[in-house]
Order: C-alpha cells, then structure tokens, then sequence
C-alpha cells in the first residue's frame, strides 16, 4: 500500500498492472480491497489505481465536517501524484457519489465512467434524517451499529456477508460517519449526467438491496448510449458476487 498527503490527510493507495489507467473506487462503509477479486485481472489491460477513499482503509480524515466533493478532490490530487492527466474511472455506490464528483468537476480529465451498483440522485429528505441519525449512533456506540445494520443488505451471499462484515468492522469510526454526512449531503447530478461526453457504463445487480436498479435504468433512460448490464441475482457487492462478469463489464471502459 503506497501514500501521499493531499488536501489535510494521508490517503493511501494500491496501483498493479499496465495499460490506460482505471481508478476503481470503493463504497461505504468500506474499503479498497473489495476491488481485490476483479483488480488484478483488470491489471492485464489497465494501470489499476485503488484509492481508500478519507476515513476508510489506510486513509486517515479530517474533523471537520467535508463533502463528497472533497473526496473527489482527493482523487484529483491522486492522479496529480501520479502524472496522470486523464483516466477511467469505476465507482461503487458511494465510489460512484465520488466519481460523478469528481466528472463533474474536472470533465477533461475522464476518459470514460462506471458506475458499479450507485445513483445520480441525491438523497430525498427521510434518506437524509437517516444518515444523520446512524452517525449520531455511530458516534455514542460505535461501528458495530453500522456492522448490524449493513452487512445482510450488502448481499445475500453468506461468503461475502461474512468478508464484507469483517471490512465494516476495521473501519474507522470518524470515517463512516463522515461519510455519512458527506452522502446525506450530496449533490444530485442527474442534470449533469446529459453534458458528459465520455462513455459511460452501468453495472448492477438485479438483486440490490440497498440501491434499487431502478435507478440503473433512470441513468440508462437519460443517457441511451450508456451501456447497461445488469447482473442476475447480483446484490450490492458484484465485485466480490460476480467478479468475472464485473470484469468483463469494466473492460467496456476506454
């Protein structure tokens, strides 16, 4: 695991593999190694970039309150360190909240999107309550609240409940609830997603629990030339359900 400081933190980072370089983003609450079944097969074809995004894995935070912006930023100053002017990019739930960001913000610099089992819209209002009030419980009872709550919904494969229970568990409990509050107060970017002039893909499960595919399909519906594969009896997690069918899926990626 490599490390740079941008923006106030430490964000840490794996890189394998040779190619066009493909940023693959991790969602919450979790970490970059959910990318570790489908990143090295990626790594044949692309220069495979995974950050942990602030707060999660080897990556420490801030104490003020910041933005899923922010985060996009981090990804910026990334790809600064790098050299690298230009890259694909391949974000899950919140991942593609950063991703959208972070197109959005700096548009030359993506040569095509992915948006693995996420959504364009920002959160309704009950959505947004709820967040606020599990990174209250978050703060008076610790991670354990988020561990209970999460990890059924992520998927309903007991082998990945089990992994994605033991990632949920070493996260940090100021990192999940700044994501919280950075998602609760998300920007929505459908009225964006029109002006993108790269490709864009969309991968999701038809068994998601926690982002339904309808929201896949609103994507699709807004932009028909992205490409849409939806994964039979996938749940949240199709890196970790389904990796040879998310693998093939991203290398639709430019």
């Amino acid at each position: 695991m490599n490390t740079i400081s941008v923006n106030g933190i430490t964000l840490a980072y794996s890189r394998q593999g040779k190619g066009a370089p493909l940023v693959l983003i991790h969602g919450y609450p979790l970490d970059g190694s959910i990318w570790n079944e489908v990143a090295p097969v990626l790594g044949m074809q692309y220069d495979v970039i995974v950050p942990n995004l602030r707060g999660f894995g080897g990556s420490t935070t801030v104490n003020s309150t910041y933005t899923i912006s922010d985060m996009a930023d981090d990804i910026s100053g990334l790809l600064d360190h790098l050299g690298m002017e230009k890259a694909a990019f391949a974000g899950h739930s919140m991942g593609g909240y950063v991703a959208l960001a972070f197109a959005k913000k700096y548009p030359k610099r993506v040569s095509s999107l992915a948006l693995v089992s996420s959504q364009a819209v920002g959160d309704p209002p009950e959505r947004k309550e709820a967040r606020y009030k599990t990174a209250e419980e978050v703060a008076q009872k610790g991670v354990g609240v988020v561990v209970d709550a999460m990890t059924t919904k992520l998927s309903a494969d007991q082998r990945v409940q089990s992994l994605a229970r033991s990632l949920i568990t070493k996260q940090s409990k100021e990192g999940i609830i700044g994501a919280l509050k950075a998602m609760a107060e998300r920007e929505d970017i459908t009225s964006s997603l029109s002006s993108f002039a790269f490709p864009i893909v969309l991968v999701h499960g038809e068994a998601d629990a926690l982002i339904p595919i309808d929201r896949a399909r609103e994507i699709k519906a807004l932009v028909p030339s992205a490409s849409l594969v939806e994964l039979p009896s996938v749940g949240h997690l199709p890196m970790m359900e389904a990796p040879e069918m998310t693998v093939n899926t991203l290398k639709l990626l430019k």
